[in-house]
C-alpha cells in the first residue's frame, strides 16, 4: 500500500485514497460550524487521530477545535486496511490531507463563482472565503449545498507546500484525551440497554479438547442466562458481571478435557527451531567479497515469546438485532474483523457493522479481534440482547498471540582496514501475523475450538518493505560490499504468535548492532567512528552524530566499575524513520537503565509532543523487554498468567528519557510508533558489555544470564 495510485489524469492518489476515493467518505460538513472526518485508521493511545486532524486542518484552513474525527465504522469509514506498522501517517494521514486539498478546490472555486471573483483572490481564514474589499465572505458550512462531495479525488490539486504550514508541525492538545480523562471513551465501559455479561471456559492448555461438562449446577447459580457450548467452545452469560465470572469458575470445575500435544522444552527452544521444517527465503544474496579477511567474527542471539502486556484485558461488545449484528471493538483491522465474521457465519456483508471503541493498550495483534468474536458466539445465543465480553487477566496472557520467540545467527569478517567484507546472517522463528482476513482459515480463537476444532495455522508475513515480520530490518542498513541475509521461517508453531510492536526487527537490530560494538572493539575503533564508516546516507550519519552530541558522550571513554554507556543504529525497515540510541546503565544487583537519550529523524512531524510521546513509551517498553519480560510456559500451557510470573517495568525503575528530534519538513513523513525498538535494545546491550566486559546475546537480560556470561 506504499506506491501511489495513478488516476486517469496521469497524476497520482495515495493507494487508501485511490481505493476509496469519493470524497464523502472522509470529508463532511453536515454540522454548521464543525468539520466531520471519517478515516480507516484507528485510535490506540498514539494521538494519530489528533494527528490527522492537525492534517486536515491545515488543507482546509479551518480552526483545528473545529475539526471533529470519528472512530472507524464498517459501514462509513474508508477501509485502510489495519493500524499498524507505523503507517497511519503515511498512509491516513496522507490520503487526509489529499482529499481535503481537494475538497478546498471544490470550495475555492463555488465561492469564486458565487462572489464573482477570480479563484486566486480568495484566501480561506478560518473555514471562510474572503476577497480584499468585500465586508463578508462565504464559509464552508454556507456553501455546502453548493458543492457536490459525492465524487472522486482527481489527483489534480496539489496539497500546502511546507512553507505554509500553520497548524502541521504545532503540539496541538489531542482530541482523544478528554472524553479519557472523564472515563467516557474506553470500549470496557461502554453500557447498553439491557446489557448482560459474558465469560469464556479456556481449555486446561494448547490444543486441548472438551470431552464433556455438567452445565446444571452453573445453569442453577443466581443471574445466569445462559451456557452456551460449540465443541470446545464454552461460554456462559448472567446479567451482572460478577455472576458471570462465578458461573465461569463454577463451569470450569465441572468440566473434563483431553490434554493436547506437548509443547517443545524452554530450555532447548531455540535448538527447537533449527530442527523444524521451515520456508526459506533470501533477503539478500550477494557474490562473496574476494578481498581477504583477517578476522572473523560469529554470534547467535535469542528472543523469548513476549506479552503484549496490556494494563488492562481485551473487551468485546456484540448484539444481533432486527437482522443486524453489531460490534464494538478495539481491532486494528475493523474492516477485516467484519469480513472475517461474515465469511465464519456466512452472512451477507451489509447486515453486519463493526465499530472501533478503544481499548487498553494494544501494541499489534493482542486478545481484541477473539474477544470481539466471543462475544458474536455468545450473543448470537440470546437474540435482542447485547452482550459484553471481557476476558480475564489470565485468559489475555494465556490465549492471546504472543510476540514470536526468535534466533539469529550472525558470521561477519572485517578486512585489513578494519571494515566489513562480508556479512552473513540467518534468521529462525515463526512468522509473526496472524491477524483475522491474513490467511483463507480463520484467525480467531473461537473458531478454532468451535465444533470439531480446528487446527492452529502458522502465521504469515506481510510483503517486504512495508510488512515483514522475522524479516524486518533483517537486512543491515550499512554500506557492506558483500551480504547474505537468510530467513529461516518456521512451519512449525507451537504456540499461538502474531504481531507485536516491531515485529522481528526487536531481535534482528539487536543482533546486527551487538555486532557492530563487538567488531568495533575487535579492530580497535570506537563504535561510532566504526558505524560512520560503514553509512553513507547522510540522514542516517546525522542521528548518531546528534545523539552523541545529546548525550555529551566520550565514545572512547573507558567503561567499567559497573556503569556503563552504548550505542546502536537502525533505520526501521530499512524505510522508515532513522533512530539512535544511547543508554546507560548502572549495575548492581541488578540491570538499571539510569539515562536513554535519542535522536530521531520522521522527516515532516505533524505534532512534536505526540511524536515524543510514541518515542518515550517505545523507550519505556523495550527497557521492560530487554531487562525483564518473558513468556514461560510448561509441556501444555503457558504459565505466565499474571503481573507476579510476567513481571513489568515499574515506574521506580523508570530511565530518564531525552530525545532530539530532527524536523525535516520539506520530506514526507516516516511514522515513529515501532522505530527506537531494536536501537535501544541494542544499546543497553551494548552498555551492558561497557559496564561489565561481557556480552549477553540472549534476551532479556538478566543477572544470572549476566553471571553465567562471566562464567
Amino acid at each position: 500500500m506504499t506506491q501511489a495510485n495513478h488516476t486517469s489524469t496521469g497524476l497520482t492518489l495515495p493507494p487508501t485514497l485511490a481505493a476509496s476515493p469519493r470524497l464523502n467518505r472522509w470529508v463532511s460538513f453536515e454540522t454548521p460550524g464543525r468539520v466531520s472526518l471519517l478515516t480507516g485508521k484507528v485510535e490506540l493511545g498514539q494521538g494519530i487521530l489528533s494527528a490527522i486532524a492537525q492534517m486536515a486542518a491545515e488543507e482546509l484552513d479551518i480552526d483545528y477545535a473545529c475539526v471533529d474525527i470519528h472512530p472507524v465504522d464498517s459501514s462509513r469509514s474508508p477501509n485502510e486496511g489495519s493500524t499498524s506498522g507505523s503507517r497511519s501517517i503515511q498512509e491516513g494521514g496522507e490520503a487526509m490531507r489529499q482529499a481535503c486539498a481537494e475538497v478546498r478546490h471544490l470550495f475555492t472555486q463555488a465561492a469564486a463563482h458565487a462572489l464573482k471573483v477570480d479563484a486566486q483572490q480568495l484566501r480561506v481564514e478560518q473555514g471562510v472565503f474572503k476577497v480584499s474589499g468585500l465586508e463578508h465572505g462565504l464559509s464552508y458550512w454556507e456553501l455546502s449545498q453548493r458543492v457536490d462531495l459525492n465524487q472522486a479525488a482527481c489527483g489534480l490539486v496539489r496539497p500546502k507546500p511546507p512553507a505554509q504550514h500553520r497548524v502541521v508541525g504545532q503540539s496541538l492538545p489531542r482530541k482523544d484525551l478528554p472524553a479519557k480523562l472523564r472515563g467516557g471513551t474506553f470500549l470496557h465501559d461502554l453500557q447498553l440497554p439491557g446489557m448482560v455479561h459474558g465469560r469464556i471456559v479456556r481449555p486446561p492448555g494448547v490444543g486441548a479438547v472438551l470431552l464433556q461438562v455438567d452445565e446444571a449446577a452453573t445453569r442453577a447459580l443466581p443471574g445466569v442466562i445462559a451456557v452456551v457450548r460449540d465443541g470446545s467452545f464454552l461460554g456462559v452469560m448472567a446479567q451482572r458481571e460478577e455472576q458471570a465470572i462465578r458461573a465461569m469458575q463454577r463451569l470450569a470445575r465441572d468440566c473434563q478435557w483431553q490434554a493436547g500435544p506437548a509443547l517443545p522444552p524452554a530450555q532447548t527452544l531455540h535448538d527447537y527451531w533449527r530442527q523444524q521444517p521451515a520456508e526459506i527465503e533470501w533477503l539478500r544474496n550477494d557474490p562473496p567479497n574476494q578481498n581477504a579477511a583477517l578476522r572473523e567474527h560469529a554470534a547467535t542471539f535469542t528472543r523469548p515469546y513476549l506479552s503484549h502486556g496490556s494494563i488492562g484485558p481485551s473487551c468485546g461488545l456484540a448484539w444481533w438485532h432486527d437482522e443486524q449484528l453489531d460490534v464494538w471493538s478495539a481491532s486494528q483491522s475493523i474492516h477485516a474483523l467484519r469480513d472475517e465474521i461474515v465469511k465464519l457465519l456466512k452472512l451477507p456483508t451489509e447486515r453486519v457493522v463493526v465499530r472501533h471503541a478503544e481499548g487498553s493498550g494494544c501494541y499489534g495483534h493482542n486478545g481484541a479481534d477473539d474477544v470481539s468474536f466471543d462475544a458474536v458466539l455468545l450473543a448470537r445465543a440470546v437474540p435482542g440482547t447485547p452482550v459484553r465480553v471481557q476476558w480475564m487477566r489470565d485468559d489475555e496472557f494465556a490465549w492471546e498471540p504472543q510476540g514470536p520467540a526468535m534466533v539469529v545467527d550472525v558470521r561477519a569478517q572485517l578486512d585489513a582496514e578494519g571494515r566489513i567484507a562480508h556479512w552473513e546472517e540467518h534468521i529462525w522463528g515463526n512468522r509473526h501475523i496472524q491477524r483475522p482476513g491474513r490467511r483463507p482459515e480463520p484467525g480467531f480463537l473461537a473458531a478454532w475450538h468451535q465444533g470439531e476444532g480446528r487446527p492452529m495455522m502458522p502465521a504469515t508475513d506481510m510483503p517486504l518493505p512495508m510488512g515483514g515480520g522475522s524479516q524486518r530490518n533483517a537486512v543491515p542498513y550499512y554500506d557492506f560490499p558483500a551480504m547474505q541475509v537468510i530467513n529461516h521461517a518456521v512451519t512449525t508453531m507451537p504456540i499461538r504468535v502474531s504481531a507485536l510492536r516491531a515485529l522481528g526487527a526487536y531481535l534482528n537490530v539487536f543482533a546486527i548492532e551487538s555486532i557492530m560494538d563487538e567488531l568495533a572493539v575487535a579492530s580497535g575503533q570506537d563504535p561510532v567512528s566504526f558505524r560512520l564508516r560503514h553509512l553513507s546516507d547522510p540522514r542516517a550519519r546525522a542521528v548518531i552524530e546528534a545523539v552523541v552530541r545529546r548525550a555529551q558522550w566520550d565514545p572512547a571513554a573507558p567503561g567499567g566499575e559497573g556503569r556503563g554507556v552504548g550505542l546502536a543504529f537502525a533505520r526501521y525497515k530499512n524505510i522508515g524513520n532513522y533512530a539512535a540510541v544511547i543508554a546507560e546503565v548502572e549495575l548492581t544487583e541488578r540491570v538499571a537503565v539510569k539515562r536513554v537519550v535519542a535522536a530521531v529523524d520522521c522527516g515532516c512531524i505533524v505534532n512534536p509532543d505526540g511524536v515524543l510521546n510514541q518515542l518515550e513509551g517505545g523507550v519505556v517498553q523495550v527497557t521492560s523487554w530487554v531487562l525483564k519480560e518473558q513468556v514461560r510456559f510448561d509441556d501444555h500451557r503457558i504459565t505466565s498468567t499474571d503481573w507476579d510470573s510476567y513481571p513489568i517495568l515499574r515506574f521506580s525503575e523508570l530511565p530518564r528519557v531525552d530525545i532530539e528530534l530532527i524536523s525535516r519538513p520539506e520530506e514526507p513523513s516516516l511514522g515513529v510508533g515501532e522505530g527506537v525498538t531494536g536501537p535501544t535494545a541494542a544499546a543497553i546491550g551494548n552498555a551492558v558489555y561497557h559496564a561489565l566486559g561481557v556480552r549477553v546475546r540472549d534476551l532479556p537480560v538478566q543477572f544470572d544470564r549476566i553471571v553465567q556470561a562471566m562464567s
